[in-house]
């Protein structure tokens, strides 16, 4: 079925639309609580909506259009009524909100519309999955933007290379162990699904050859917490800065703790390219505790 034509929702005009596009495991959630604690700052009830990549699924992990679907079929199916749950459950209405995107790209700017209100500065979508959709990709989302009053701008947030592959790679393991095992390391930081996550390189340039550099911030995971780079974030999206309420760092220390020496060494063989990029592109904005 073909989407209707895209509407203009003026209920958007003049604010900031923020857009995490990654890296995954670079504390998204975090940031997600952080700016959706602002009362002039809207975040999605579903935090990641995998609106973009869906259109762009070459390294898509899985299939995010049947999971909005289950998600709207286990919120219809508790205690109470489904008609008086919708009413009153804001992550329910969110889970319409995103299966209606399936068919219909105007319901992805009419779910912020919604959600918005005059006192809104800024509204969010941080979905990491958004890291691989590629330049044309990038070129979609910008031009679909376009068709709003809005002023779109990108987050794109890096950790040491290793540990976030590290990261990742445990997570996936502890989602689903039959489907990625932490013995089978070798096989996963060669798949090319796997790896593009941690490329760097190519999410960068693809971001800096299609958005102006005023619209762009990069961050690093490292200093993610400290008050100027905070600072930076809100100064970004046009808020005043708040202090976090929301601790910080979770999991960090078991991420440290649990790579082998043989695995370290190999990822940092691996991942030795994303480094050299770093390296150049960003100079001495790198934090001292990455390796490479």
């Amino acid at each position: 079925m073909q989407s209707p034509p895209l509407r203009k929702y003026d209920d958007l005009s003049g604010k900031t639309f923020l857009i995490g596009v990654g890296a995954m495991r670079t504390a998204s959630s975090w940031i997600y609580t952080y700016l959706g604690s602002m009362q002039d700052v809207v975040v999605s009830p579903l935090k990641e909506l995998h609106f973009f990549n869906i259109k762009f699924p070459s390294y898509l992990m899985s299939d995010m259009d049947a999971f909005a679907m289950k998600r709207l079929g286990f919120y219809m199916e508790q205690e109470g009524g489904a008609v008086r749950n919708l009413r009153a459950g804001d992550a329910f209405q969110a889970s319409v909100d995103r299966v209606q995107m399936i068919y219909d790209d105007n319901a992805y700017f009419g779910h912020f519309a919604r959600l918005c209100s005059q006192k809104t500065k800024a509204f969010c979508d941080l979905t990491p999955g958004y890291a691989v959709i590629g330049p044309s990709g990038f070129e979609y989302l910008k031009e679909f933007c376009a068709t709003q009053g809005c002023r779109v701008k990108l987050l794109f947030v890096m950790r040491d290379p290793v540990n976030r592959m590290w990261s990742q790679l445990r997570h996936l393991h502890d989602i689903n162990p039959e489907n990625v095992s932490l013995d089978n390391w070798q096989a996963a930081i060669e798949s090319d699904t796997f790896y593009i996550r941690s490329d760097y390189a190519g999410t960068v340039s693809d971001l800096d050859t299609t958005f102006a550099s005023d619209d762009l911030l990069y961050l690093f995971y490292e200093d993610l917490f400290e008050e100027a780079t905070l600072r930076r974030l809100c100064g970004f999206v046009g808020v005043d800065y708040r202090p976090p309420k929301v601790e910080a760092r979770i999991n960090e220390a078991r991420t440290q703790d649990d790579i082998s020496a043989e695995v370290r060494k190999a990822l940092l063989y691996r991942l030795e390219p994303q480094y050299e990029f770093c390296r150049d592109r960003f100079g001495d904005a790198i934090p001292e505790a990455w390796q490479g």
